[in-house]
């Protein structure tokens, strides 16, 4: 692989320091999601200052509903980065244009059938999600402008995986810049200017996501063997399809269920009527900027996980996951504690409602004060996957947050309508998911190890 990548962007992740070397595949991953979450809340800050609050709680409802319907297919993209990483740590060149070419034709797939299936179950879904009569229309509208820009988004979801294979995080952030700029643009032509209130905001995303998935398919058409992109040789290899899917798939169906879990709490949240829904909308978007630093020391672990693992360094694997676990811990803390406590302005800058403010300042004590415990199964997750044991942490954090948080919402939930204790079920079950997936990732990374030390022998 010495050759076979551009050197401005490929990084060794097989030798010399991991720290510097993990912060600087971390920093770009980080700076791209909450830049993008940042133009995001710019969308949502206008939807809500220039449309109504309906309409904000329209947008807000919607969240857990796109969440539970893209994280399969962005599982499955985080399987080709896994599947590639291994290769690199084997040195086996061979086989990785299969894996890239596969995984662009499994994106437009997986795009192109979330655009259809959005269309028809956008309004059932929030019908059951229990939507408020004086929204629900407007949710619907929405949802269905969303999903038409998911080829898009599929397209660099997959891309940028591919990319990050190699070390590369800033082109997929320089990305990220551009659609981001032109969604805020977007949204202050269609929302401010045209008064299209949600259909803008819409819109507005879909022509974002177009932009940045432009940007990475003309990163990978011009990138050096073996990544390079052709499209001339798009294909679905069996082989690599396998290996993608097993991966991919249980990370896929985790977040998937995860969302499901979200989804059910978002139609207890939507009982506390217009103000609980916008108050919840306004806290999670500075609960995504924080989980976003979590998730890009996951992220990075997987990567560098993969690579060290098809490698069989032992040694390296294990500062891999030690070094992600506490930049991780520090990066979020210090983040969710700067929004926590400084939380008046940072609301303020959404919605001026009472009502809303009430409800969102609540969510921040709550939950967000303690963002950093996701760490604790995110990084030992991320190992996992990079040793290409996806379907344990998948399993323990299906059960561990989205059965226990289902359970809460149909007993205590049930028993008494409080939207504090609707809330409590997150760091309740951060601390259950962390305990579980931290013990699986020891054993695993133990027997991993043996076996591989006695086929040495």
């Amino acid at each position: 692989m010495k050759n076979s990548s551009k050197q401005s962007v490929k990084m060794d992740m097989l030798h010399g320091s991991l720290f510097d070397k993990m912060l600087m595949f971390a920093m770009p991953l980080a700076a791209c999601s909450i830049l993008q979450q940042l133009f995001n809340s710019v969308g949502t800050a206008v939807v809500g200052r220039f449309a109504s609050s309906e309409a904000l709680a329209a947008v807000g409802s919607n969240s857990s509903v796109i969440a539970l319907m893209v994280t399969l297919f962005s599982g499955i993209s985080l399987g080709s980065n896994v599947v590639i990483a291994n290769y690199i740590g084997q040195n086996d060149t061979k086989r990785i244009p299969r894996v890239v070419h596969t995984a662009v034709s499994l994106a437009l797939l997986s795009g192109v059938f979330l655009l259809i299936l959005g269309q028809f179950v956008a309004h059932p879904i929030l019908l059951l999600m229990g939507a408020p009569k004086d929204i629900i229309h407007l949710a619907t509208l929405y949802l269905r402008i969303y999903f038409l820009g998911m080829p898009f988004f599929m397209l660099y979801d997959f891309g940028a995986s591919i990319l990050r294979s190699i070390g590369d995080t800033r082109r997929p952030m320089y990305a990220l810049i551009v659609s981001g700029v032109v969604n805020v643009i977007l949204n202050l032509l269609f929302v401010v200017v045209f008064h299209m209130g949600v259909a803008g905001a819409g819109l507005a995303t879909v022509g974002a996501n177009a932009t940045s998935a432009v940007q990475i398919l003309y990163f990978l058409t011009h990138e050096e063997l073996p990544i390079r992109l052709s499209f001339k040789s798009l294909t679905i290899d069996q082989d690599a399809v396998s290996k993608i899917l097993k991966i991919g798939v249980p990370a896929g169906l985790q977040g998937m269920v995860f969302s499901l879990a979200n989804v059910c709490i978002q139609s207890g949240i939507n009982s506390f009527g217009a103000g609980g829904i916008a108050g919840s909308a306004v806290e999670l978007n500075y609960e995504y900027f924080a989980y976003y630093l979590v998730n890009a020391f996951a992220q990075t672990v997987v990567t560098f996980t993969g690579q060290n693992y098809g490698a069989k360094d032992e040694g390296r694997c294990k500062k891999i996951f030690r070094l992600g676990m506490l930049c991780s811990v520090i990066s979020c803390g210090i983040l969710s504690t700067i929004f926590v406590v400084f939380r008046s302005f940072f609301i303020g800058l959404f919605t001026s409602d009472p009502s809303v403010y009430h409800y969102a300042q609540l969510r921040f004590l709550i939950v967000l004060t303690f963002e950093c415990l996701t760490s604790s199964y995110e990084i030992s997750g991320g190992c996992l996957r990079g040793f290409g044991r996806s379907m344990t942490p998948a399993i323990l954090t299906v059960f561990g947050s989205c059965v226990l948080r289902l359970i809460w919402l149909a007993t205590v939930c049930n028993w008494f309508h409080d939207y504090k204790l609707l809330m409590a079920i997150y760091p309740i079950s951060w601390v259950l998911t962390g305990t579980m997936v931290l013990v699986a990732y020891f054993r695993t990374r133990k027997k991993l190890f043996l076996d591989s030390h006695h086929l040495m022998m």
